[in-house]
């Protein structure tokens, strides 16, 4: 008596890789978009910090005023739980690198997730993996404005 072994022939088994093949390359793409999702809402959720960070700086500059507070930073601030926050005359958070500002006001941002240059006035939060002046949130003091360019993301 013979017994015959079974399992799968050659052209069996090529044709399983290449549909695997043919999967993969349709599903691989998907994937490549992740990366610039995520960076898009990386710079719409620092934008929404800003915007935040902004009118608290601002209410508490209308309620208590700026000519000095607790916090100890003088004139021309407010405390935001126990930080001095620097504002302009118009009451919005300063600009700029100086971390007194927007970037107090926000308490969480650091130079581990965005960079600070400040162009034409105004201050850019990029992401430090992959950010440029295509992608980047932009706070504007002397207004009280954030924009958001995501399109080189």
């Amino acid at each position: 008596m013979r017994i015959r072994q079974g399992g799968f022939t050659l052209i069996e088994l090529v044709i399983v890789i290449v549909i695997l093949g043919l999967l993969a390359a349709t599903a691989l793409p998907r994937f490549i978009n992740i990366t610039q999702d995520a960076r898009i809402a990386s710079v719409q959720g620092v934008a929404g910090g800003l915007r935040g960070g902004l009118s608290l700086a601002k209410a508490q500059a209308l309620v208590s005023g700026s000519a000095g507070n607790p916090c100890g930073g003088g004139a021309g601030t407010v405390c935001m739980d126990g930080i001095a926050v620097a504002v302009n005359a118009s009451s919005y958070p300063t600009g700029g690198a100086s971390g007194s500002g927007i970037e107090n006001a926000m308490q969480g941002l650091d130079g581990y997730l965005f960079a600070y240059p400040t162009v034409n006035r105004t201050t850019a939060f990029r992401p430090v993996n992959g950010g440029s002046a295509t992608c980047q949130a932009l706070y504007d003091a002397d207004v009280g404005s954030v924009t958001v360019t995501s399109g080189g993301c």
